[in-house]
């Protein structure tokens, strides 16, 4: 029985669809409010970009959440993609270290 993955959220679908559509934002006015170029909200909004810390910050205040926030989020499924695609192959190739009794 193979298991059913449910789909990754990006940080830009989460932007998207959490911030932008329930405040009637457009990523022109995101990316002015917060002062960082268009093209870059128009690239983590597709999916193309990553958030950086740069942007994760000026976001994180903007729409005043924690610190960390979306460099937090974007970490993680920076993570949980790279544990589907190679997550398998990982475990085949890397044992753990046993510890030595002290």
């Amino acid at each position: 029985m193979k298991t059913k993955l449910i789909p990754l959220l990006t940080p830009g679908e989460m932007l998207s669809e959490d911030f932008l559509k329930p405040m009637d934002l457009t990523a022109y006015r995101l990316a002015k409010d917060i002062g960082v170029p268009l093209t870059r909200i128009t690239a983590i909004l597709a999916g193309e970009r990553a958030v950086t810390a740069d942007t994760g910050l000026r976001l994180d205040r903007y729409f005043g959440l924690s610190e960390g926030w979306w460099l937090r989020l974007q970490t993680d499924c920076d993570l949980r993609k790279a544990k589907r695609e190679l997550g398998a192959k990982i475990e085949r190739e890397v044992k753990p270290r046993e510890l030595s009794a002290a």
